[in-house]
């Protein structure tokens, strides 16, 4: 398999689908036994894939069953979900603690990347900071999902690598615009392989709850031919997503799906992604003030107000609600989420809050009608 090839595998058995596209491209003689392999999936929070928001954990398992039969011997799943995340509970939600514990006789174990030491590198004379296990590995598999994102539009092989950084970058590239730095990083760590789990992510969010099957799983080795793919199957040109076009700018890979030898395997419902209707989803996002916020926090507002939405108690809210570091040392009236907004008269603590605390706040500090 080279950088200009694509392969899709269409169905519903995820591990199935996995290893037949490793089996047909044969992935396995890029692989020796001595190659220490890191997987990276997408478990940005403790939620279900089901949700549309997280890597099925059997998508995993079949890169897994593959590369032990190939004869690997040192596998090695690594994340870090979003800023103040637990991961630990993640791997545990989502599946991928069984799985290590299927696994972990032969050679397969579980990474939390926030606990990792750190490595600091400069693109373009900016320091950026990347755990050190993600770059002493031999061969990277990216396991992103394919969803939407407020911020982004959509989410999926370059943006995964943001589980690769500290808490700490992860603001840093929200205050920056998330685009330019999430390309710059792609310079820095090679995807030797991405699989895309694409059976049921939610194209209008990446925090999930509205998750569509579109039954198919995509790989390819080119991160920004995978995106490019991937975009136009969400109705967007490549070129519309900044940081896949900065990516290509970099020389990281090319934007030119026309030229790609696209293998497809199985039939499939449809083809192009249905654009999903966002209208609730914007509603709410104009009940949130945002300031270069975190997805963390963005994310777990948005969440609070769909439950606040559900319970009929979203028409108590009198202002818009403040997110976001743009907020941190500003003095004002008003509700504020998470520790950056600490100067606000009225906020609910942590970085982030949970979700449960900022529905509690919502409810029992803030009273009158929202005028939109």
């Amino acid at each position: 398999m080279n950088s200009r090839d694509l392969a899709v595998a269409y169905g519903t058995d995820a591990c199935r689908l996995v290893l037949n596209l490793l089996q047909a491209m044969d992935i396995g003689s890029e692989v020796g036994s001595k190659t220490k392999v890191l997987l990276k999936p997408n478990l940005v929070m403790a939620r279900e894939a089901s949700s549309g928001i997280t890597t099925h954990a059997e998508v995993a398992e079949g890169v897994i069953r593959y590369l032990l039969d190939a004869g690997v011997q040192k596998i090695t799943i690594a994340e870090s979900s979003w800023t103040g995340g637990d991961t630990r509970r993640a791997y545990r939600v989502c599946g991928y603690t069984d799985l290590a514990d299927k696994y972990g006789k032969f050679g397969v174990d579980l990474l939390d990347l926030k606990v990792d030491s750190v490595h600091s590198l400069e693109v373009q004379g900016v320091r950026f900071k990347v755990f050190r296990s993600v770059l002493a590995t031999d061969y990277f598999v990216n396991l992103p999902v394919l969803k939407g994102h407020g911020g982004t539009k959509l989410t999926c092989a370059l943006k995964n690598l943001k589980g690769c950084i500290p808490d700490s970058e992860k603001r840093r590239y929200h205050a920056e615009g998330l685009h330019k730095p999430i390309a710059q990083l792609n310079t820095l760590i090679h995807q030797d392989l991405v699989i895309v789990d694409g059976l049921c992510g939610d194209p209008s969010s990446e925090t999930g709850g509205n998750p569509l099957a579109m039954d198919r799983v995509i790989m390819g080795k080119d991160p920004v031919l995978v995106d490019s793919y991937v975009a136009e199957l969400m109705g967007y040109r490549p070129e519309m997503i900044e940081h896949i076009a900065m990516a290509a700018q970099l020389g990281i890979g090319s934007t030119d799906t026309s030229h790609a030898r696209i293998r497809e395997f199985g039939e499939p419902r449809f083809r192009k992604i249905p654009q999903p209707d966002t209208s609730r989803l914007q509603r709410l996002r104009g009940y949130i003030a945002d300031r270069q916020a975190c997805s963390a926090c963005y994310g777990s507002t948005l969440y609070a107000l769909q439950r606040l939405e559900e319970s009929r108690r979203l028409n108590t809210l009198r202002d818009k609600i403040c997110v976001g570091q743009g907020y941190r040392g500003v003095r004002l009236e008003g509700s504020g989420i998470g520790a950056c907004t600490r100067g606000l008269s009225n906020y609910v603590d942590g970085c982030p809050p949970t979700a449960r605390n900022i529905i509690e706040f919502l409810e029992s500090s803030v009273s009158g009608r929202f005028d939109a």
